[in-house]
């Protein structure tokens, strides 16, 4: 084997490992872009939710406060009763 084809396949062998890193940084980069598009849709889903649950806390703040001026109502009422008896 001459310099020329040492030379040759030296540079041969290097490409191909060079290829075979490239292969691998792109299977890696291809889990990672995968991996922050299902943060991206978990992200999403964490701030719908977050929306439902203060509509939620509002419905629940405003059913207390209903609940409260009715129980002020009939207290009002229970106290009109006995003096017209």
């Amino acid at each position: 084997m001459s310099m020329s084809e040492a030379v040759s396949t030296g540079a041969l062998v290097m490409m191909g490992a060079i290829l075979l890193v490239l292969l691998l940084q792109c299977l890696r980069l291809r889990e990672l872009w995968q991996m922050a598009l299902g943060f991206q849709k978990d992200v999403r889903w964490s701030r719908i939710w977050e929306m439902e649950n203060r509509e939620l806390r509002s419905a629940l703040r405003a059913e207390k406060e209903h609940i409260e001026q009715l129980q002020r109502k009939l207290v009002i009422l229970q106290e009109l009763i006995p003096a017209e008896g």
